[in-house]
């Protein structure tokens, strides 16, 4: 299927090459956005942040600790003490664990705990890399509003929740894909509705549908914009 490919331009009267290079990726579960990120982060030798991580962390925490992560005050109290090691070792792929991270990442605490990190990570990338590849839910929105290059990937449902099942099937061979789905549905729902950074598309992200596309095309058509981009920030 062949894909439109626009690249968008830089604010008028600021230049993209006087900020970091960034590119971000936002879009709903199993759209393929991670896959891409991690792709081109190796493409382009940038810094990556799957920010998911950092609320599947702290979904992770509050219940590794026995409380509800919609308890708004103990999920911010866990945000504001969070740190990568805390999590080191721990199964943070789960459905549960997946399910608390749409719960807490509603919570506008937990996201101010959180975003400073976030922003910091996109400006000064770690380890002397020369740009940042951040994923998730609000990046070209609100944490990277300014990123040199925005994408929302997504995908239809059934796609995604196939795509999924495929991924968990191994490991549980009891999971039936429908159940996948009606998780896909309400996690979108949850992500799209909350009232603190809700999951939208920016106006100058350029739209990925992966439904129909191979994870080679997919990043294909990813690099021909992203190409272009570049190309204008010079040297």
């Amino acid at each position: 299927m062949p894909i439109k490919v626009q690249i968008s331009e830089a604010p008028m009267g600021k230049s993209r090459a006087s900020t970091p290079l960034i590119v971000a990726l936002d879009g709903p579960a199993a759209s393929g956005k991670g896959t891409l990120s991690r792709l081109i982060s190796d493409q382009y030798d940038f810094a990556y942040l799957d920010t998911g991580t950092l609320y599947r962390g702290v979904a992770w925490l509050v219940l590794n600790d026995k409380r509800d992560p919609a308890d708004h005050d103990y999920a911010a109290k866990v945000a504001q003490n969070y740190d990568l090691d805390k999590i080191a070792g721990a199964n943070i792929r789960s459905r549960d664990v997946g399910a608390a991270a749409s719960i807490v990442a509603a919570n506008k605490d937990v996201r101010a705990a959180l975003l400073d990190f976030q922003r910091r990570f996109a400006v000064s990338p770690p380890d002397g890399f020369k740009g940042a590849v951040l994923d998730g839910r609000d990046i070209g929105t609100v944490v990277c509003p300014d990123a040199t290059v925005k994408f929302f990937v997504t995908a239809s449902a059934k796609v995604r929740a196939h795509r999924r099942w495929l991924e968990l099937a191994p490991e549980r061979p009891d999971l039936e894909e429908a159940s996948i789905y009606n998780d896909l549905l309400e996690r979108d729902a949850r992500d799209a509705a909350r009232d603190d950074a809700p999951m939208a598309r920016a106006e100058d992200a350029e739209l990925l549908d992966t439904t129909h596309l191979s994870i080679d095309a997919a990043f294909a058509a990813a690099r021909r914009v992203i190409d272009g981009v570049f190309r204008q920030c010079g040297p």
